[in-house]
């Protein structure tokens, strides 16, 4: 069995998180994705929100584990049993900082494999920051992020 961790803040996930855990979720026997998150930061939602709102959001995948985690990503996929870690793509910016971190993440743990996904063009432009300054400022967020982190963010900011 091939286990993959997608990590990340994931503050909120976006539709083009989720479009890259489908993909990931087709090729991979099981995909954890894995909130990250640190006590000595202050994130936009808690994670236990983000962590439930992930739950709602992929339901209907039924290879999706959801958890969270504090530390090492590397560190976490040994304790999972994971050989992978899933990342996306949106733009060449993501590929210099996404072959850094690789590196580093082999490094530490050598027998970690990284897989990078590309996202579908449409959701190129969509990133949890804009997700977050355009609900701040009272702006529609229903194309950007799943139904259930629309509903949710609605109705609590």
């Amino acid at each position: 069995m091939t286990i993959a961790i997608y990590p990340g803040s994931f503050d909120p996930i976006t539709n083009g998180h989720l479009d890259i855990l489908k993909s990931g979720a087709e090729i991979f026997d099981k995909v954890i994705i894995a909130v990250s998150f640190n006590t000595n930061k202050k994130g936009f939602l808690p994670v236990n929100i983000r962590t439930k709102l992930i739950q709602e959001s992929t339901k209907d995948i039924p290879n999706i584990e959801v958890d969270f985690f504090e530390g090492l990503t590397v560190d976490y996929a040994r304790k999972k049993g994971a050989n992978v870690l899933l990342r996306g793509l949106r733009t060449s910016f993501d590929f210099e900082y996404e072959m850094q971190l690789s590196q580093t993440n082999h490094a530490l743990f050598k027998d970690i494999k990284t897989v990078f996904l590309i996202t579908k063009p449409e959701y190129n432009y969509i990133s949890s920051s804009c997700v977050r300054e355009i609900l701040l400022n009272k702006g529609d967020i229903s194309d950007f992020v799943p139904e259930p982190v629309c509903k949710y963010l609605k109705e609590n900011y």
